[in-house]
């Protein structure tokens, strides 16, 4: 096996020479994609009513082209997928990445190209290998298979020669045929629609293989996990892969995952590498796996703006470009790909940690916060106190979200946390009050409107029984791919219908 590292670090010896200069030269080499996804869009119906062909500069381009939301493009989306040609980006769209990025019943349909799958999603996978390869000369990967858990396709709703599913599930339909060999299940079990049937099959051909790498989103994860060991009446997962290595994880957050996972997975020396994928493009590789940062990949055919989290209500704000981006402060993504998005807002937030290089990390979305009483909490702050909350009561938390409760008029305002727990706090009090007081630490605002409990009192905390979340998901019809559960809202439409997937009534409905 160490034969074939060498022989697949020759044979990309250039790739990993330019991942070097990807750290040294990012603000040129952004500068170059712009430029070529101009000139290569210029004689699209998009390029030429923006007059790209006489775009001369970055503040050019941004003083034409307004930010767009998903919304905002959903005409240009329904004539693609009914076969017109040219919009957005040169050619005919074949493929859409369905997204919904919350929960909600309306899903996007991001277009596809032949170029994003080549140039960026394909082109990354390679990268993730080789920089693993590059920070593990002796894994042992390529002596096993890689098991992946994606989502699936079909026939879209828009013209015959349409396909929209996962985006995972394009991938996986449209990989080189030497990926099989390493890959596992097959492709025809991989891209079966039905989540718990996907489960059993996975289950059943993959228990006698030797895995030694695991790729996907780390709930859903968790859930064919539990579903194999629960199978095999086993406890860990080495029982039954004892090869296993890494883990290649992305989509959410890995830290209300990470302690559980230690536990299924008890070995000091198992791997996780984050990455940053998503329907829209593939963004950020963790190339140092003693860091929790991630790496700004500059080179994927994406254009990069930043505009202030809690700006992005107001037009007049200034965007950045990433040789204008400071340290430490809430940015909201802006991107421009070659899928022919422009200047389109993906609604995640980021903060960069280093700008030599561009390390950042994930702090939440533009929509998924609290806010009802000038709190400011991000899911960022919400994932470090649970964390801390779990590792101090020895308690490990499957899936949560939470949103407020209204002040009423004899009441004040407070969150609802519903949590459902692989191993329940002994002392649930004890949780909650190390919850209120590490969000207060991480977030003055939240700790302004906790003193002395004028605005906000004590958050409440309410475990639900096993399995809510996913029937709240089945419901929804949201098992499986890129489907999350929203972390936290600004109202409590999630927490409601969650509480009716749980069989309970809620202490604050009508």
């Amino acid at each position: 096996m160490q034969l074939i590292s060498s022989l697949i670090k020759r044979l990309h010896s250039g790739r990993i020479k330019k991942l070097d200069l990807l750290k040294k030269y990012p603000v040129d080499i952004q500068e170059e994609s712009f430029f070529n996804m101009i000139i290569r869009a210029s004689a699209t119906e998009w390029g030429k009513y923006y007059d790209y062909s006489s775009v001369k500069s970055v503040r050019e381009y941004q003083s034409r082209v307004p930010v767009q939301t998903y919304e905002q493009l959903i005409p240009y989306i329904e004539r693609l997928g009914n076969g017109e040609r040219d919009l957005l980006w040169p050619g005919e769209i074949k493929w859409f990445a369905k997204s919904s990025g919350t929960t909600s019943t309306k899903s996007k349909y991001i277009p596809v190209t032949e170029e994003s799958l080549n140039d960026c999603h394909f082109k990354a996978a390679k990268d993730v290998i080789l920089i693993y390869l590059m920070n593990n000369p002796g894994t042992q990967i390529f002596s096993g298979k890689a098991l992946t858990l994606g989502g699936s396709h079909r026939i879209g709703q828009f013209s015959n020669n349409a396909l929209y599913g996962d985006l995972s599930a394009i991938l996986i339909e449209n990989t080189p045929f030497y990926a099989e060999l390493v890959r596992t299940p097959e492709r025809k079990i991989a891209l079966t629609e039905d989540f718990e049937k996907k489960l059993e099959l996975i289950a059943q051909t993959t228990v006698k293989q030797n895995v030694t790498s695991l790729a996907g989103v780390p709930s859903w994860f968790l859930t064919l996990i539990k579903y194999i060991l629960e199978s095999e009446k086993k406890t860990s997962l080495l029982d039954i892969w004892p090869n296993l290595e890494v883990f290649f994880h992305g989509g959410i957050s890995f830290t209300p995952y990470r302690e559980l996972y230690k536990k299924l997975i008890p070995d000091e020396n198992m791997h996780y590498m984050e990455t940053y994928n998503a329907s829209e493009g593939f963004f950020g590789i963790q190339d140092d796996l003693s860091d929790p940062e991630m790496l700004l990949m500059p080179d994927y055919g994406i254009f990069y703006e930043f505009i202030e989290a809690d700006k992005i209500n107001d037009a007049s704000a200034p965007s950045y470009t990433l040789g204008e981006i400071k340290k430490d402060v809430n940015y909201a993504i802006i991107i421009s790909t070659n899928s022919g998005l422009w200047r389109y807002m993906i609604g995640d937030t980021v903060i960069f940690s280093d700008l030599e290089p561009y390390k950042f990390h994930i702090t939440g979305r533009t929509k998924h916060f609290i806010n009802a009483f000038g709190e400011e909490l991000v899911v960022e702050n919400a994932d470090r106190a649970l964390e801390k909350a779990c590792r101090l009561t020895d308690s490990i938390i499957l899936e949560y979200t939470a949103g407020p409760v209204f002040m009423g008029e004899f009441s004040k305002g407070t969150h609802e946390w519903l949590i459902e727990f692989e191993k329940e706090p002994s002392d649930l009090n004890k949780f909650t009050i190390i919850l209120d007081d590490t969000l207060k630490s991480l977030n003055s605002d939240y700790e302004a409107k906790r003193f002395k409990d004028l605005n906000l009192v004590m958050p409440v905390i309410r475990s639900v029984p096993p399995g809510t979340f996913h029937r709240w998901l089945k419901s929804k019809n949201k098992l499986g791919g890129q489907n999350k559960v929203p972390r936290l809202s600004n109202n409590r439409e999630y927490i409601e219908e969650i509480y009716i997937a749980a069989g309970i009534r809620s202490a604050y409905s009508a």
